[in-house]
């Protein structure tokens, strides 16, 4: 059961990042694509039904960590209190920024909250970077298997980091081009006309930044944390997780040159899916390890809810699930096509 739960968190992670994060990826870029008001209001359009039904993935996601790993979420929600509290912040950011630029008739604070809404959603993906690289390269767990972590102690990895160090900022920096990209991508299917080929062109520009900033983390990561190749080289077969991030990232560029943009969508969150994915193999069964004493670490086995609650949990999560994944499907599909935007 450990292992189930330790899956269904990650299915509903990656939910969140490749929904979530073409909204994300809109917003980062909604003052470079939108050179217009009538432009921008066309790319808050394209994610308008959509945004905020897809930000529910993090609080179920939540509400599912506490469920399966309540130690972890204890662990990890007061470690990192302070990036939770910048992350809270951020998230009401982009929420005011969309609802107010419609209320208030002044182009000074249209533009405003256009530039809000953009750094918000760059904050975002950055901290949502620099967050994931924590748990990789590991905190400063103690025996009770609590932390505190500064925001940034010598920049350097160790037993006792801060938040941001070199290697959690080359990690900021992959999901702030990552999502980016992504967005780009979603723009260029919902859109048509010059904002499609702005689109593409801005989607094809950041792959480069993708490719690079990606490949460095990962050799990044072997180089800080060795142990994470243990169970790659204990099972060699998954050694294609990894590989196929390889091809997803090749046939992303393929599909945005030939033009299908639907094609390079997919493709690009089968990336995102295989990023996190690959990372989940390296940390199992750790779901949280230490920068120092490895005794300390926090794996599915020590953080578990009880084996009955689990159980439990899981006849009434399935059925939830089916429930919210329909409901998903047909949103998208009654929002499916080019965006447009209603003049008054």
């Amino acid at each position: 059961m450990p292992t189930v739960w330790f899956i269904l968190v990650g299915f509903m992670i990656a939910a969140y990042v490749v929904l979530d994060g073409f909204d994300i990826g809109v917003g980062i870029l909604h003052i470079v694509l939108g050179h217009t008001d009538i432009e921008r209001r066309m790319l808050l359009r394209a994610i308008g039904p959509l945004w905020d039904g897809n930000e529910v993935w993090i609080i179920a996601g939540g509400g599912t960590l506490f469920l399966a790993f309540p130690l972890l979420y204890a662990s990890s929600f007061s470690g990192f209190y302070m990036p939770l509290m910048v992350l809270l912040w951020l998230l009401v950011g982009r929420g005011v920024s969309v609802a107010f630029r419609t209320h208030i008739n002044s182009s000074v604070w249209t533009n405003f909250f256009d530039v809000a809404f953009s750094l918000s959603s760059a904050g975002l993906a950055a901290f949502y970077g620099a967050a994931f690289a924590n748990v990789l390269r590991g905190v400063p767990l103690n025996s009770q298997h609590f932390f505190f972590e500064p925001l940034w102690t010598n920049f350097m990895p160790g037993a006792h980091p801060g938040i941001l160090d070199w290697f959690t900022v080359i990690a900021a920096g992959v999901a702030l081009v990552a999502l980016s990209m992504h967005g780009a991508i979603f723009v260029a299917l919902k859109t048509s006309g010059t904002m499609q080929v702005r689109a593409r062109n801005a989607a094809m520009l950041l792959w480069g930044a993708v490719v690079f900033l990606a490949a460095s983390e990962i050799l990044a990561t072997v180089l800080i944390r060795p142990m994470l190749k243990t169970n790659y080289l204990t099972h060699p077969g998954w050694f294609a997780v990894p590989s196929g991030v390889g091809v997803t990232l090749l046939l992303v560029l393929y599909f945005l040159a030939a033009g299908k943009d639907r094609a390079a969508l997919y493709t690009s969150a089968a990336f995102l899916v295989l990023m996190i994915a690959g990372a989940a193999i390296a940390l199992y069964p750790a779901v949280l390890p230490s920068s120092g004493n490895p005794q300390y670490s926090l794996t599915i086995y020590n953080a578990q809810a009880s084996p009955a609650s689990l159980r439990l949990a899981l006849y009434w999560w399935l059925p939830g699930m089916a429930v919210a994944i329909a409901y998903f499907v047909f949103i998208y599909r009654m929002f499916r096509g080019k965006s447009a935007v209603y003049l008054p």
